[in-house]
């Protein structure tokens, strides 16, 4: 198994695990990876996915090279791969509830890229990211490299993209390719999930919502977003959240 999702409460993980070829996604994966997301955002237990691999030291060393190599003459399978990229970065990055990556060694290529489509990254402190089509001649999709604009701004964008270059935790934290540096981002990033999970989940959903409107281009409210606002002062979570304050208790959620 190569792609599993666990569930642990409120909180679900899914675990990269072929640590032989450093997580190197396969055709296989990368189909499978938008599928096992679908699954926990179904999952009405679920309200935080953390990405991970299931074993220290690594996150994902990218697409498999030589399956590129082997396949690289066939057009057909060049379009179904490019597909099956794209589902699983748009699945992390269109997930309804928050998406984090807990990133503990190597985080490149498409790697980088499945960490970038999550919602918040916390790395390890010997953590290296880099985005290297430059190295290998290829070139990402718009869809993949607006993702990294989004990020880091398109000064920075394009200076990853152009070198190459493995950046370490500490210059990926200056530059906002990661959020936090943690010794263990798998507990450091089940310690934030469980944080957002306590709170009001509409709210954390349509904040996501929202936001993921504003990165695709939307500049003013429509009536979608005029009655998000209106009405969640209807829902449930409302009168929770106004019962708990009003009674100087937590909110249960």
């Amino acid at each position: 198994m190569t792609l599993r999702l666990e569930q642990d409460g409120a909180i679900a993980r899914l675990l990269i695990d072929r640590p032989a070829r450093r997580n190197a996604m396969t055709q296989a994966m990368w189909e499978e990876l938008p599928l096992l997301v679908a699954q926990a955002m179904a999952d009405d237990d679920v309200r935080v996915l953390i990405l991970a691999s299931a074993a220290p030291g690594l996150f994902c060393a990218g697409a498999d090279i030589g399956e590129f190599a082997s396949h690289s003459g066939e057009e057909a399978w060049r379009v179904a791969n490019q597909a099956a990229i794209r589902a699983s970065q748009y699945a992390l990055a269109h997930a309804p509830k928050p998406v984090i990556a807990a990133i503990d060694g190597d985080c490149v290529g498409g790697g980088c890229g499945l960490a970038i489509a999550c919602d918040l990254r916390i790395a390890s402190p010997t953590a290296r990211l880099g985005i290297t089509p430059a190295k290998l001649g290829i070139v990402y999709s718009l869809f993949d490299t607006k993702l990294l604009v989004d990020l880091v701004g398109p000064a920075r964008a394009k200076r990853i993209l152009f070198t190459g270059a493995l950046h370490g935790a500490d210059d990926a934290l200056a530059i906002g390719l990661i959020d936090e540096i943690a010794a263990d981002p798998l507990a450091a990033a089940t310690a934030l999930a469980l944080t957002i999970a306590t709170n009001a989940q509409h709210s954390v959903r349509a904040s996501k919502a929202i936001i993921r409107r504003i990165l695709d281009g939307q500049a003013d409210d429509d009536d979608t977003t005029l009655a998000m606002f209106r009405d969640a002062f209807t829902l449930p979570d409302f009168a929770e959240g106004v019962a708990a304050f009003q009674g100087k208790r937590r909110p249960d959620f």
